[in-house]
């Protein structure tokens, strides 16, 4: 079922690896044209664009665009307590998971009198976007939620596509969770508008621009977060999904064929690579999977995703290979199954969330681990990290020197402001000591 890649015999330069590491072919670039019409249509025509966006893309006229309390009041009301025990849960560890990434302050003496704070500053405002098209997926509330509620962000708006299931309404899941979260700025729109409409405001929504974008969706979501990266914060262009799962002959095939499968699931562009130095058992795991792939609900989807160029085996020599694979690939997910998985995780560099042994499956970090599950794809996690609290903060020097420090520290400026032939910066300094300049 899935191609094999082998590169065993063989000890590939960085370069090299990375012509080989298989991807889905996407370009976001493409339907970047496309996706700043539909933003330039939204700063123009307001909600009346996005209405007939929705209209377009979504097959629905949403009644009203912005979700109104009674309407977010009635959606928790109606949850199905199973569901709204899962939903507080996870709310709960993804909160306690947050709150742990945002730094405390720092004060740092240089001298006597001479202080640097650091100081981690919420923006205030931002826009949030939950995907709909071929499913719907209620998680990504609290993912995008609650890591910006734990830095310290003021003011939320959410946005999700409006449902022609559900009579043009925000799923009602999706409403029931932004209401137990305290989220009661909630707009029906969806795909490069909603992002146009964040980036520039709808004044006659009331609906304000935003500091920051985040949360994933389509190429043309992640095409309209790079046209208006200049005028908003964004987190990352969002791509199809990925899974690497790094196994020995030591892991159970059944357990890794369902965790390819359930990367898989979510779109034809998914990409699942195994990696492992065992042919016997790289045979077993498609054997098992191609089984399973048949017998999924979603089996026309993901067997076009496990047949794409995107997906495969790598066959390797050793576990040391498989780290040097698996940086190159930098993957948004990564799974280690192997005997030693520490002693191949001292190798890992880039990825955007590593679960480690047979019992920490990546729909483990979908739901409820703790752990954030907008994370970066497309190789993006060579540079970038997955969406956290941070997203949401910026770090800020606070300076506070007395005289003492600055008359300490002015032959250094005088130095350094003559060699670069900027004298007005050193005369800051000194007409500050006139008696001394003399």
């Amino acid at each position: 079922m899935l191609r094999v890649i082998d590169l065993r015999g063989t000890r590939p330069s960085e370069s090299e690896l990375l012509a080989a590491v298989p991807r889905a072919s996407t370009d976001v670039s493409a339907a970047l044209h496309v996706a700043q019409e539909l933003i330039d249509d939204v700063r123009e025509r307001g909600s009346a664009a996005l209405v007939d966006q929705s209209e377009r893309f979504d097959r629905v006229r949403p009644a009203s665009v912005r979700v109104s309390a009674d309407e977010l009041a009635a959606a928790a009301e109606a949850l199905d307590p199973d569901l709204r025990s899962a939903i507080e849960a996870t709310i709960a560890r993804v909160r306690a998971a947050s709150a742990a990434q945002v730094p405390p302050p720092v004060t740092t003496e240089l001298a006597p009198g001479a202080v640097i704070e650091q100081r981690w500053q919420p923006v205030a405002r931002v826009g949030l976007y939950v995907p709909g098209g071929k499913t719907v997926y209620p998680s990504s509330v609290i993912m995008n939620v609650v890591p910006a509620q734990a830095a310290g962000v003021r003011s939320i708006a959410l946005a999700s596509p409006a449902q022609a299931d559900h009579g043009g309404r925000v799923h009602p899941t999706i409403a029931a969770i932004a209401a137990l979260l305290g989220v009661d700025e909630v707009y029906a729109m969806g795909g490069a508008g909603a992002i146009g409409a964040f980036a520039y405001g709808v004044p006659d929504l009331d609906l304000e621009p935003v500091q920051r974008v985040t949360g994933p969706g389509n190429v043309y979501v992640a095409a309209a977060k790079r046209a208006v990266a200049g005028v908003t914060g964004i987190d990352a262009e969002a791509g199809p999904t990925d899974i690497v799962v790094i196994a020995d002959a030591a892991a159970d095939a059944e357990f890794v064929a369902a965790d390819l499968l359930s990367q898989a699931e979510h779109d034809e562009l998914a990409a699942s690579v195994l990696v492992t130095d065992s042919a016997e058992f790289a045979a077993e795991v498609d054997r098992r999977l191609e089984t399973r792939a048949a017998a999924t609900r979603h089996a026309e989807r993901a067997v076009t995703a496990l047949r794409g160029p995107q997906s495969a085996i790598v066959l390797v020599d050793d576990l040391a290979q498989a780290a040097d694979f698996v940086n190159a690939f930098a993957p948004e997910h990564l799974e280690i199954q192997v005997a030693d998985p520490d002693a191949v995780l001292g190798g890992i560099e880039n990825a955007g969330a590593i679960f480690i042994g047979p019992y920490s499956p990546v729909s483990l970090g979908d739901y409820a681990a703790g752990s954030n599950h907008v994370l970066p794809t497309g190789g993006t996690a060579r540079y970038a990290s997955g969406l956290s609290a941070s997203t949401y903060l910026r770090p800020q020097q606070v300076v506070r020197y007395d005289e003492a420090a600055l008359r300490d520290v002015a032959p250094v400026i005088a130095a350094l402001s003559a060699e670069e032939d900027f004298p007005a910066h050193g005369d800051a300094v000194t007409a500050r000591f006139p008696a001394e300049s003399r």
